[in-house]
């Protein structure tokens, strides 16, 4: 098992060398991985021009005079390379703009736990199309990663140093402490339901949480993709709202994708979809002022969703669910989806809230693995999260398949 160093070895040379060095000097075996999209002499473990070899579009990747088109290019042979090593303990990457996009692709590829460092210069920045759900840690590097100086040699020696502590001390949790893993989903409008379900549980299950922020949910599902899971509570769907409306914490078109391919038991709900994010009120789409919205704090506003956008949305997920192999209960709390749209609320709107439920029920395809389960319950009810405690524990008994 070793560390990768990633880089462009036609720019950023001496730089990658320095790090190498240091990791070398702490007994761990490296390997250099060159990813320029250039040629040039100097020699790395692993040339680009083998990373070249990997492009799953099998192009010509090194010299094209089109360099964005380079950079995607070999985006995706390294990301193709790097799932495929069996020696990998950890990954560390410098970069400027177009070298912290490729080799963030890689990064993103591997699994949650492997240890992934990438020393940037845009990561004081918005950094978030870099992560994605990934847990890779970005050091901005203050100075242009261009020669080693006084402060490119404290960077990068903190950031080696600091991968030497994550590959040497690596926590690993013991086998008799370990409980099955199972997903949650939160907002904070609907955390009275996520904390009973996660109270009841936690003895025999851990439980992790993930707030319903685009990129949690992304996460959650990275992680079932990883085979990490048992099993999921998708209580909090409102990521789906944003990726309807435009808002900024918005699902991708995949979710829910991780739950059909791998047929995971899986426990959902309608959790905030009376709402969408958008920033501070004057940020919201000129064709959405005239809207119901609602002032969370002064750097996030809320939209109340409509009658038509329910129903919309009601079918994409029926139709999502119709997709999934794997035991499915999906529960409908008839008396509201959030702390909002309680009766004297700003969100209360039991006809918007209709829309979704009977979207869902007339597209969704039952099944005994697929059933909709409906309850005179608003969400936050104790006895809502009952129920889906008790679902859960009932298709957990059938391992998923």
């Amino acid at each position: 098992m070793g560390v990768y160093i990633i880089g462009t070895c036609d720019t950023k040379y001496k730089e990658l060398l320095f790090v190498k060095e240091i990791l070398e000097k702490s007994d761990i075996d490296v390997k250099l991985i060159d990813v320029s999209t250039k040629s040039h002499q100097n020699k790395a473990d692993i040339s680009n021009g083998k990373i070249e070899t990997y492009s799953p579009q099998k192009e010509k990747i090194i010299d094209i005079t089109d360099r964005g088109k380079a950079i995607a290019l070999m985006s995706d042979a390294l990301e193709n390379f790097i799932i495929k090593q069996q020696d990998l303990s950890g990954v560390i990457g410098l970069g400027g703009s177009g070298g912290t996009s490729l080799v963030s692709k890689g990064m993103r590829a591997l699994p949650i736990g492997i240890p992934k460092i990438l020393v940037s210069t845009v990561a004081s920045g918005n950094i978030s199309h870099y992560i994605g759900a990934s847990d890779i840690f970005m050091l901005y590097s203050v100075t242009d990663i261009a020669g080693i100086n006084r402060i490119s040699s404290v960077v990068l020696s903190n950031a080696a140093k600091a991968m030497v502590g994550m590959v040497e001390k690596k926590y690993e949790v013991k086998a008799e402490n370990q409980k099955i893993a199972i997903g949650l989903t939160m907002f904070g409008v609907t955390t009275p339901c996520v904390d009973t379900v996660r109270k009841r549980l936690e003895n025999n299950y851990d439980c992790l949480v993930f707030h319903a922020t685009g990129s949690g949910g992304q996460s959650m599902e990275k992680l079932v993709e990883s085979g990490m899971f048992g099993g999921i509570i998708d209580i909090t769907t409102t990521e789906i709202c944003d990726l309807f409306m435009g808002g900024v914490m918005s699902a991708t078109e995949d979710r829910l994708g991780a739950v059909i391919r791998t047929k995971i038991p899986y426990v959902g709900s309608v959790g905030a979809m009376d709402m969408v994010n958008f920033g501070p009120i004057n940020t919201v789409p000129e064709k959405y002022k005239d809207r119901n919205l609602y002032i969370h704090n002064p750097q996030v506003t809320l939209m109340r969703t409509t009658v038509s956008e329910n129903a919309e949305m009601g079918k994409w997920i029926a139709n999502k669910l119709n997709q999934c192999e794997g035991y499915v209960r999906f529960l409908l709390p008839l008396k509201g989806v959030s702390m909002l749209d309680n009766k004297d609320y700003p969100f209360y709107d039991p006809e918007a809230d209709k829309a979704l439920f009977e979207s869902i029920e007339k597209t969704l395809i039952q099944t005994d693995k697929r059933k909709l389960i409906k309850l005179d319950l608003h969400i936050n009810d104790v006895e809502f999260a009952n129920a889906l405690v008790e679902h859960f524990l009932e298709i957990m008994k059938y391992g998923g398949l």
